[in-house]
């Protein structure tokens, strides 16, 4: 009964929508990495998109102008690592905050000695266990124009980290998926990237293995070949993990 009621209350909601599918194809045409999506693709990502708008509220601050456009862009980049894997994946929190620039944010961390150091930094983005996705709509808007960069997939994919608690580089894995060998491709690999540079990925990815992970993940969907050059088996653990092949063509 639960579940029909939900699928009543989803096509209520799709049903019910602002935005018509030729206002999503105008929002995806200025986003470049959804080229890649077939039509069948594009449209599940256009109702997931909508049932995301429905069920988490986007608010601006510092007086930023939440617009269609914002609200369709964040929505879209954040369904799609989750295109294949559904909305359930983004269940226990409700909001996500756009910041019109990067924002400060107090930071606490403890150092060798345990030490605790208090201060602020600026961030362009942040997610908080059981609480908001935080994201700087400039560095935002610039998201998903092929260069490797994406804030948006960073932040939502720490949401998706954090399902199995603290973000660790550890998320539920598919009931295919060998935990042992996530753990030793990824804690391999990340040791690797403390000390060498590899084209296309970003150094903020050796801050810790919550970073490695979301960093890789935006190298994932943006610039595929990237990190198949850079770390092949992590390429192939996300296979599995988002359920999706970003380098091979959609008929």
């Amino acid at each position: 009964m639960f579940s029909i009621l939900k699928d009543w209350h989803n096509q209520r909601v799709l049903d019910d929508s602002d935005f018509t599918k030729a206002d999503w194809i105008q929002a995806a045409e200025r986003i470049v990495i959804l080229e890649r999506l077939n039509e069948e693709e594009m449209i599940r990502l256009f109702e997931l998109a909508t049932l995301f708008l429905d069920d988490k509220s986007i608010n601006g601050a510092q007086g930023f102008e939440i617009t269609d456009t914002v609200r369709q862009s964040i929505a879209l980049q954040a369904c799609l690592p989750i295109l294949n894997l559904g909305l359930k994946w983004y269940a226990g929190w409700s909001s996500v905050i756009i910041y019109p620039g990067s924002y400060k944010s107090d930071s606490s961390t403890v150092d060798e000695f345990g030490i605790v150091h208090e201060g602020t930094q600026h961030r362009s983005g942040e997610a908080w266990q059981r609480g908001p996705v935080i994201l700087s709509w400039k560095d935002a808007k610039h998201s998903g124009e092929r260069d490797g960069h994406n804030v948006v997939i960073h932040e939502f994919v720490h949401k998706l980290d954090m399902l199995n608690g603290r973000a660790n580089g550890f998320p539920p894995l598919q009931p295919d998926m060998d935990p042992a060998r996530w753990t030793e491709i990824m804690a391999r690999d990340f040791e690797d990237f403390q000390t060498h540079r590899k084209s296309g990925l970003d150094r903020y990815g050796t801050t810790n293995p919550a970073e490695f992970f979301a960093v890789l993940s935006e190298v994932f969907f943006e610039t595929p070949e990237k990190l198949v050059d850079a770390y092949p088996e992590i390429y192939e653990l996300m296979v599995k993990f988002f359920l999706q092949t970003p380098l091979e063509p959609r008929l």
